[in-house]
């Protein structure tokens, strides 16, 4: 079972959004395609910066199943 996340984009660089987990133990942003979040979320990628969305924890700890919060 994965866990859900509140996340933040906090801005574009280049074709990766730099996201941000409210969780204890993420203490720095991580890169993820912003493409990958923006289909995911039905939003232009230019549109994500300062976005609220939720997102799961997979078995490599990494973000995946993108939603809109």
């Amino acid at each position: 079972m994965s866990e859900r996340l509140n996340v933040r984009v906090l801005l574009l660089v280049g074709d990766q959004a730099e996201v941000v987990a409210d969780a204890p133990d993420a203490a720095t942003p991580e890169r993820y395609p912003a493409a990958t979040i923006a289909e995911a979320v039905g939003l232009p990628a230019r549109d994500l910066p300062g976005r609220k969305l939720t997102a799961e924890v997979d078995g490599d700890y990494r973000l995946t199943g993108w939603a809109l919060r």
